[in-house]
């Protein structure tokens, strides 16, 4: 039985589909990307296993991983005069007009593009959607997202638990503890307790912040 694998734009979880190859050759994985407001619906009907989704979701009967974040960007337009800033706070942009939302990042992005005014994205998806007509800066005090891995409680087997694994970066040989079991929402603060009453960092698997690969510029202390 194939195990089936949703994503939402701006995760790739190639890393993964290679460690599961090569752990469980006699084990299919059909990885499928989805947009984001869909990305629970073939989960929820039962037509996909487990899902990297873009929280928050709605997680009552799910089991849910809370992976690593992504810092937001500001995209602007290239001839915009903060275009050249290491980093923007909120305040900077307080007045410039945003682009129309739309349910397609790109096409966002597009409307940036066209002058129609700035949107705050994760980097993840502005990387993904980079024109050379636009350009994303960091905004230091907008949220993060975060990304979770999250499968459905009646579907929680070994197969599943050994994707999991994978993710959080087990290996072959490590056995399944107490602090790495699969998590309802309601069970993490006691995992988080635990973890930190045994010394075990609840760090394994987590993914490494977004980096946008550019030196901020300290913009004579806006916005600290």
């Amino acid at each position: 039985m194939t195990l089936r694998l949703r994503y939402v734009a701006g995760v790739s979880p190639a890393k993964w589909l290679r460690a599961w190859a090569e752990r469980r050759p006699d084990q299919p994985l059909e990885a499928v990307r989805v947009e984001q407001p869909e990305q629970l619906d073939e989960l929820l009907r039962g037509d996909a296993d487990l899902a990297f989704v873009r929280l928050p979701v709605e997680t009552e009967g799910l089991h849910r991983i809370p992976l690593w974040e992504e810092i937001a960007v500001a995209v602007l337009p290239k001839d915009h005069a903060l275009a050249d800033a290491g980093e923007v706070t909120l305040a900077d942009l307080a007045g410039e007009p945003t682009a129309p939302e739309q349910p397609d990042p790109a096409m966002t992005v597009e409307l940036v593009a066209a002058g129609t005014g700035y949107a705050i994205l994760p980097h993840s998806l502005a990387r993904l959607h980079h024109r050379r007509d636009v350009t994303a800066i960091p905004v230091t005090d907008a949220a993060p997202t975060r990304i979770a891995l999250v499968w459905r409680v009646e579907r929680d087997d070994a197969d599943i638990q050994e994707f999991v694994g994978v993710v959080r970066g087990r290996t072959t040989r490590s056995s399944r503890g107490d602090g790495d079991a699969a998590e309802a929402p309601e069970a993490q603060a006691k995992r988080g307790a635990v973890a930190k009453k045994t010394g075990k960092a609840g760090s394994a698997g987590r993914g490494a912040s977004a980096r946008t690969g550019r030196t901020p510029r300290k913009r004579g202390g806006r916005g600290r």
